[in-house]
C-alpha cells in the first residue's frame, strides 16, 4: 500500500524510518506517496477557499470564485511538488559533502516523509481561521523538522553526530526554499486572484 509508512511516523517515527531505510521502496513508490499526500493541501485550499471562506480574524470571510478556487489548488499542488523535488535535490547534493552518497530513491524518500505532517496540516482548513491554521502548520513544521533529524542518519546510513550536522544543513537550505515560495504565493495572490468578500 502506498501510504502504509504513514501511521508509522507519527505513533513510532525512530522505528519507522529504520522499516523505510530496510525496504527502501523503489523511487516510483516513494513518487506515488508524494502525487497522493500533496493532493490534502490541495484540494483543502480549494474547497475552503470556495465553500467555507477563510477568516484573518478582522472583516469579513473571504471566498474566491469557482475558477480562482480551482487555480488556487493546482497552484499549491504544483508549488508543493517543485517544493519536495527542491528538498530531494537538495538531500542528494548535500549528500556529496558528507559520508554518504545517497540515490535519488533514498533523497526521494526522506523528503517525502518527512514533509508527510506538514502537508496533512491541510485538513485543518475544515476550520478556515487563520490563527488556528497557522497554529496547527507551525506545530507540523516542527514535527517535519523533528522527522528530518532523526530520519536523516538513518536513512543515509551515517553517524548520529553527522547526520544532525547533515540534518541542519538541509534544514537552513528547506527554509530559504520556504521563504522563496510564500514570497512567490503572495505575488501570485495579487496577480491571479480578486478575492470576494461576504
Amino acid at each position: 500500500m502506498v501510504l502504509n509508512h504513514l501511521w508509522g511516523i507519527y505513533a513510532h517515527p525512530k522505528e519507522e524510518w529504520h522499516t523505510i531505510e530496510k525496504r527502501h521502496e523503489s523511487l516510483k513508490f516513494s513518487l506515488s506517496h508524494i502525487a497522493i499526500i500533496t493532493f490534502i493541501p490541495a484540494i483543502m485550499a480549494w474547497f475552503s477557499a470556495r465553500h467555507l471562506g477563510w477568516s484573518i480574524g478582522v472583516g469579513d470571510r473571504i471566498y474566491l470564485n469557482t475558477n480562482e478556487s480551482l487555480l488556487l489548488g493546482i497552484i499549491i499542488y504544483s508549488v508543493l511538488l517543485a517544493g519536495i523535488f527542491g528538498l530531494t535535490y537538495i538531500i542528494h547534493y548535500m549528500g556529496k559533502h558528507y559520508d554518504s552518497k545517497p540515490t535519488w530513491a533514498q533523497s526521494l524518500e526522506l523528503a517525502s516523509y518527512t514533509a508527510t505532517p506538514l502537508f496533512m496540516s491541510g485538513l485543518a482548513a475544515f476550520y478556515p481561521e487563520l490563527w488556528f491554521f497557522s497554529f496547527i502548520a507551525m506545530g507540523a513544521l516542527a514535527y517535519s523538522i523533528y522527522l528530518l533529524y532523526v530520519g536523516t542518519p538513518i536513512i543515509m546510513r551515517i553517524p548520529v553526530e553527522e547526520g544532525f550536522v547533515y540534518a541542519s544543513s538541509i534544514v537552513t537550505a528547506a527554509i530559504l526554499l520556504l521563504v522563496a515560495t510564500m514570497i512567490a504565493t503572495v505575488i501570485a495572490w495579487g496577480w491571479l486572484f480578486h478575492p470576494v468578500y461576504y
